[in-house]
């Protein structure tokens, strides 16, 4: 019953991450012959933009596809784990392709081109309600998961970016000075690099097999201290097999006591760091034993 409802979630999510795709590309489209037309860098960047961005659904996309594949012998935990690379993939893009626009930015600062504030308003109002559309429409699944998370992230920009055009095109209506095409699209680059910095942090960790962001091994440690019959514990590791799949593995010390009665210790282990933690896959392997004075790895509890 999990399992169907996971699949059915990820062919949702799939759903989502087409029709935005779609949606995007053909923003793209839009953006790029009239920002040409128009002459506006904030325009023809928020277009690459979106480029970017059409390129990072595809690729989670993929991912979440990919992460749909039943085990094999040589890749016994499937490819949940391509969604955490695209993630990383897609991050480090959009970081990289900002580096560009601010050096079209500088450009456009010290030579100035006129630009034809109707077309930039018409089109960046659009683009905003499809790209705000789009983000709404990832929000829940982003909060699991850091594959959705990076696509959010980078609709989330294409909204800023989109936003940040209209005050642009704006200005330089009220103002006549045509540097606020050039001065916006570097506020948007910033913004994009502090929203994109989080998600290439978080992917950077889990692919060194860190500890997923919103759990703290020393309040695990705490919850299972509190289980009656579990006297420490040493060789604690949290990780993540996929974007929304933390697991864990360690040693627990129980005593001297019967395999048997380890059974009914083991269920309440793994509700306990399910329901609190959202660890369902865990490998746990007791001691009959207790801490040695001379182990610095074991934490004993009593």
């Amino acid at each position: 019953m999990a399992h169907a409802h996971h699949h059915g979630h990820r062919h949702h999510v799939s759903e989502k991450l087409t029709v935005a795709t779609i949606a995007n590309a053909l923003v793209v489209v839009a953006e790029l012959f009239i920002g040409t037309w128009a002459g506006s860098l904030a325009l023809i960047g928020d277009a690459l933009h979106n480029l970017t961005d059409a390129l990072a659904l595809v690729i989670a996309l993929i991912a979440v596809r990919l992460e749909k594949r039943a085990p094999t012998s040589e890749k016994s935990f499937g490819y949940q784990r391509a969604g955490i690379l695209a993630a990383f993939i897609n991050a480090g893009m959009l970081m990289a392709f900002t580096l560009l626009v601010f050096r079209e930015a500088y450009e456009r600062l010290r030579a100035p081109h006129p630009v034809q504030t109707s077309l930039m308003l018409i089109t960046a109002a659009v683009a905003l309600v499809v790209n705000g559309a789009t983000a709404l429409s990832l929000r829940r699944e982003s909060r699991h998961d850091v594959n959705i998370r990076g696509a959010f992230v980078h609709m989330i920009g294409d909204a800023v970016s989109s936003f940040g055009i209209i005050i642009a095109a704006l200005l330089i209506r009220f103002t006549g000075n045509v540097h606020w095409d050039a001065i916006v699209s570097i506020f948007i680059g910033l913004l994009i690099v502090w929203s994109s910095y989080g998600v290439l942090r978080e992917s950077v960790n889990l692919l060194l097999e860190g500890t997923p962001a919103g759990i703290d091994p020393a309040l695990v440690t705490q919850s299972l201290g509190k289980i009656e019959g579990i006297y420490g514990v040493h060789h604690l590791h949290i990780w993540a097999l996929g974007p929304s799949s933390p697991a864990l593995s360690c040693h627990l010390m129980v005593g001297d006591v019967p395999v048997s009665s380890t059974a009914k210790l083991l269920e309440e282990i793994t509700e306990m760091l399910a329901h609190e933690y959202r660890i369902a896959h865990t490998t746990i392997q007791f001691e009959y034993a207790m801490c040695a004075v001379d182990d610095p790895f074991c934490v004993p509890f009593k």
